[in-house]
């Protein structure tokens, strides 16, 4: 007879395991499955959570999939959650306002959809720096996807001012008409950035992949723009300071990574799918000890 190994960390799975999972293309890079497995294990729930590569024609099909198998949630990635939305039941007003959706819920059959992007990054931010946001002025880097999240998020906590600079200034300018309706909100060129925006600002956030790794000499703007009085933070973490937050941290500002949003988008999508607080920490902690492997 074979011998069975056990992973650590891997429960068996039996009839009643509640199956979760992640839908993307590409998706063997994610570190949702570790992290989510890691959840449940935690808090003693019997589930299990995998990656489903989605090609491109089949997104349709794999969330009628959601039902047909009683799939309790799933996350969506890139690039799928605009497309995605097309096929739910309900999207909650928040992924409704941001235009994505990243959670699925199952309810007895009836898929809603969320966003926990923009709530995961703002608990990190304020989890990890204790930054006041309501009054606090935001210049904000690119306008993808991400950052229609974190713009929507800023403004429900109350953010003053939020200056969008994307490399393309229309993309910019769009998306601060989208969400001008939930903040006062400026869009511009990151070629138009100069002292008078950093110094305005409190808070300056990097959404983009610039910095992210194999690129990871990459700068999102001009750093000699950065002074001590502001806090800089960025998405990317992989690595995990980014050589944006080298440099704003030279020039005596306050820095905050962007692995905290990784890990409070997921815990946002297990309280939605459980309504139990997440293990914060467990998920944490498996996630910095793969990245250092």
């Amino acid at each position: 007879m074979e011998e069975i190994v056990k992973t650590p960390g891997i429960r068996a799975i039996d009839s009643r395991t509640v199956m979760y999972g992640v839908f993307g293309d590409p998706i063997g890079h994610s570190k949702s499955p570790l992290m989510l497995n890691r959840a449940f294990e935690a808090a003693g729930i019997n589930a299990a959570y995998a990656a489903f590569h989605i090609r491109p024609g089949t997104l349709k099909d794999a969330v009628a999939g959601i039902r047909a198998l009683g799939y309790r949630g799933v996350n969506v990635t890139i690039p799928y959650k605009v497309e995605v939305m097309e096929y739910l039941d309900e999207i909650d007003e928040g992924a409704r306002a941001i235009g994505a959706v990243n959670t699925i819920v199952n309810e007895n059959g009836t898929l809603k959809g969320y966003n926990t992007d923009g709530i995961g990054y703002v608990r990190s931010l304020k989890d990890e720096t204790g930054v006041k946001l309501n009054g606090a002025k935001v210049l904000l880097l690119g306008a993808g996807g991400a950052a229609r999240g974190i713009v929507y998020a800023l403004a429900k906590e109350g953010a003053a001012r939020i200056t969008i600079a994307n490399r393309t200034a229309e993309k910019a300018v769009e998306l601060a008409a989208d969400m001008s309706a939930y903040a006062a909100t400026e869009g511009i060129g990151t070629a138009g950035l100069d002292s008078r925006q950093l110094t305005a600002a409190d808070i300056v956030i990097n959404t983009t992949a610039a910095g992210m790794s194999p690129k990871v000499d990459e700068l999102p703007m001009d750093t000699e723009l950065l002074h001590g009085g502001i806090l800089a933070s960025d998405l990317v973490y992989n690595p995990r300071i980014t050589r944006f937050l080298r440099e704003a941290e030279a020039k005596g500002a306050r820095i905050h990574g962007g692995l905290g949003m990784f890990i409070h988008q997921g815990a946002y999508a297990f309280e939605y799918w459980t309504g139990r607080p997440a293990p914060v920490e467990a998920m944490r902690e498996i996630v910095e000890r793969s990245l250092a492997e």
